[in-house]
């Protein structure tokens, strides 16, 4: 197979050695890698199908026409709301993300940490663990630095410390 057919642009109908069919647009191809980049469809719009096929694996293809080439800048068309959207998106969930971690808290801490947080919700004031807006968990972790909430919630929050503890200790051995 020629470079020729492969030049950008080209719109080609293939079959690969797999039994796949389909129509697309060459975007790109990277001869040592021998991988072609392709816009699925003939149509070209807002949202794109790529493929990224090895071209080992076509069986047959036929051009069906040349095209100028797709990532014209000049034709591009980019969704700003859309992507401004997705990045605000982004930013509050590694702000969410950021705040499951505590600032100046042992490695210990966050395991149990984490282990309340499968069950409870849960955030940190500083380096006291914070359950249910009420309880608190305070340095070294143990089930007697539990305060304040409910009698029940208390009593909640020191068994998940007293099972998680146990596992980690358990793990400890083991290792």
């Amino acid at each position: 197979m020629e470079g020729e057919e492969f030049a950008v642009g080209c719109f080609l109908s293939i079959k690969t050695t797999l039994g796949d069919e389909f129509e697309g647009q060459i975007i790109s191809f990277d001869r040592l890698s021998n991988i072609l980049v392709l816009q699925e469809g003939l149509e070209s719009g807002p949202r794109r199908n790529i493929r990224l096929l090895k071209a080992n694996y076509i069986k047959e293809f036929s051009l069906l026409r040349q095209d100028e080439d797709p990532l014209d800048v000049k034709k591009c068309f980019l969704d700003l709301t859309s992507l401004q959207a997705r990045e605000d998106s982004a930013i509050r969930q590694a702000e969410a993300d950021s705040e499951r971690f505590g600032v100046g808290v042992t490695s210990e801490a966050q395991t149990l940490f984490d282990a309340l947080s499968k069950t409870l919700p849960v955030r940190w004031d500083k380096t006291v663990i914070v359950v249910m807006n009420e309880v608190r968990v305070s340095s070294p972790y143990l089930p007697e630095s539990v305060s304040g909430g409910t009698p029940a919630a208390n009593e909640r929050v020191r068994k998940v410390l007293e099972f998680e503890r146990k596992r980690m200790q358990t793990r400890g051995t083991s290792q």
